[in-house]
């Protein structure tokens, strides 16, 4: 068995994509002089928030100023005049963005069941958070949702000084392990599994039937990879993984 599993947050544990558009297409609908029709501008938003999140985690900008430089693109096609002032940028993310966006958070149904399972192994791992999103934001999702004192550790670009799929190697040694005896789990076939596997853990790929970037059906996937389409899955799948190597001596 394994002796440490690292879950991906969101699209694994939290419906990130799902809240996302959500929240978007209700200011969309709200806003009168909008310049695009809502899709076109829902899409927009989504690709500004990968541009600048991409942004923040090459350590080119803060988080506050990855939101405020989306904002700052996007306001003109909202058909409103953008702020010079960058407080009033961040009040507006607050007041008509981030507010809204934290209530439409969902975890998926599969998601304690598959905790619960694991708990109950015969040697049970030790689960962690690995995550590229913000500290705060990922640590409030999981707080919501009562899932905090599943993980021994929330791992953060903050706590590890690198984004997957360079915080692989520095997540092992934060939970005191090799990368042969740890497994990954998550949703983006190239960063949470194809990535782990060449930093030496094992990566296994939920397949919840999205692209996570794109919204369109999942990514091929040759034989090798490995596989589940539920969290419910994981359990069994770990009871068939070969044994790893036992941990290196003093």
């Amino acid at each position: 068995m394994a002796d440490v599993i690292f879950f991906d947050l969101d699209g694994t544990l939290v419906d990130h994509r799902s809240a996302v558009m959500e929240t978007i297409a209700a200011i969309v609908r709200a806003a009168p002089d909008a310049t695009a029709p809502p899709d076109e501008l829902v899409a927009l938003w989504w690709s500004l928030e990968a541009r600048h999140m991409r942004e923040y985690l090459a350590g080119q900008c803060s988080f506050a100023e990855h939101h405020r430089r989306r904002l700052r693109s996007f306001l003109p096609m909202l058909g409103e005049p953008v702020p010079d002032d960058p407080a009033l940028l961040d009040a507006w993310i607050e007041e008509r963005y981030l507010s809204a966006f934290e209530e439409s958070w969902q975890t998926y149904p599969d998601v304690r069941p598959c905790l619960e399972a694991l708990k109950g192994l015969p040697r049970a791992p030790r689960l962690a958070v690995l995550t590229n999103g913000d500290p705060g934001q990922q640590r409030a999702k999981l707080a919501r949702f009562g899932l905090l004192g599943y993980f021994e550790a929330v791992l953060t670009p903050t706590e590890l000084g690198a984004a997957k799929p360079a915080a692989y190697a520095a997540a092992c040694a934060w939970m005191r392990t090799e990368p042969a005896r740890a497994v990954n789990v998550g949703d983006m076939l190239e960063g949470d599994v194809n990535a782990a596997v060449l930093a030496g853990l094992t990566g296994i790929w939920l397949d919840r039937g999205i692209d996570f970037v794109t919204g369109g059906p999942s990514p091929a996937a040759d034989e090798t990879v490995l596989r589940i389409e539920r969290l419910t899955d994981l359990a069994d799948r770990l009871t068939h993984l070969p044994d790893p190597s036992p941990p290196a001596g003093p």
